[in-house]
């Protein structure tokens, strides 16, 4: 614990001219005596901090004195930055203390590492939903990984797929590969193919060859904003068919759990009035009536399936067994 409060003051100490005891206190939260004792412990650990009397005294560091992470190189300084996680950060309240973490640890880092931190998320994203499935490293990874961080162009050769009723097609492409998303355990590429953007999924890459020379990178692609777009859009186009259903307040509030969180919101932004029982109804965007099925069973009995009415029937056999399994 005193030893991140001694870094910290020192890069406190770093970043301004001169700071007075009462300043130092403040932000360290700590009393001014606890300041007293922690710079005279860095001054006998060799960093000259200098305190001076007086109304404009205060504590600096001596003859320009800086410290620095000199030991990082650029891919480590880089992993350095991969280690948070911005949609949990923000959801726990967290995002401004991991924003003020990377700014001291940019500050003291060499001025070549310094863009580290917008290197790696431009170039990396982590989709944190159902991040505990365990992933799977496809054999091609480390070569396209490597072409991301190089910025080189790739010659590829892809698997693509040819739906339910047709076979997959193998095609080759030219790709400039800007950044490597990791959803739910698969790995996937968002690259350029000529001047539109893609996605691609790295297990359906069959050969990859890195092509001398590198691409220009397009300084407004954002990584993170990209994908959330294509992946609403893939979900959304995965709703083909519509369910009616009755649900309890408790039942709203689960909705968004079972199954696509968008179109659940946009349901119940829809949904009639409630009842005198507090139950609403709504139509409720589905990707098939046996997927339905699966995800509003958990429901339980804050849910009533009122259409189509061979759903209803499966709900009301479920639920009989159920009655028989507890009678």
């Amino acid at each position: 614990m005193r030893a991140a409060r001694l870094i910290k003051m020192v890069l406190l100490l770093q970043s301004r001219p001169a700071m007075t005891a009462a300043e130092l206190a403040a932000e360290l939260e700590v009393s001014e005596r606890t300041v007293t004792r922690d710079a005279q412990a860095l001054s006998d650990a060799g960093v000259p901090v200098y305190a001076e009397r007086g109304r404009t005294g205060g504590y600096r560091l001596v003859g320009g004195y800086r410290t620095r992470l000199t030991g990082l190189a650029r891919d480590e300084a880089e992993a350095l930055f991969l280690s948070g996680l911005p949609a949990a950060l923000r959801e726990m309240g967290l995002e401004d203390a991991a924003s003020a973490a990377r700014l001291k640890v940019s500050a003291a880092l060499m001025p070549s590492l310094r863009d580290a931190s917008s290197s790696a998320a431009r170039r990396f994203h982590l989709d944190a939903p159902s991040w505990y499935h365990e992933p799977e490293a496809p054999d091609l990874l480390p070569a396209i990984a490597d072409a991301v961080w190089d910025d080189r162009l790739l010659r590829v050769r892809y698997r693509r797929g040819g739906g339910r009723d047709h076979a997959d097609t193998e095609v080759a492409r030219e790709l400039a590969p800007y950044g490597l998303v990791l959803k739910a355990g698969i790995w996937y590429l968002c690259a350029r193919a000529g001047e539109d953007f893609r996605v691609y999924r790295i297990d359906r890459f069959t050969a990859v060859e890195a092509i001398d020379g590198r691409f220009e990178r397009d300084e407004d692609f954002d990584l993170p904003g990209f994908w959330e777009e294509r992946a609403t859009a893939f979900a959304r186009s995965l709703l083909r068919t519509e369910v009616t259903v009755r649900v309890s307040e408790r039942g709203a509030r689960l909705l968004a759990y079972s199954g696509d969180r968008a179109a659940a919101a946009a349901a119940l932004a829809e949904a009639s009035a409630p009842d005198r029982d507090g139950w609403r109804t709504l139509t409720l965007p589905v990707e098939s009536p046996d997927v339905a099925y699966g995800q509003l069973l958990a429901l339980g009995p804050e849910l009533e399936v009122l259409a189509p009415e061979a759903l209803r029937a499966r709900f009301a056999a479920a639920a009989e067994r159920l009655r028989e399994l507890y009678r």
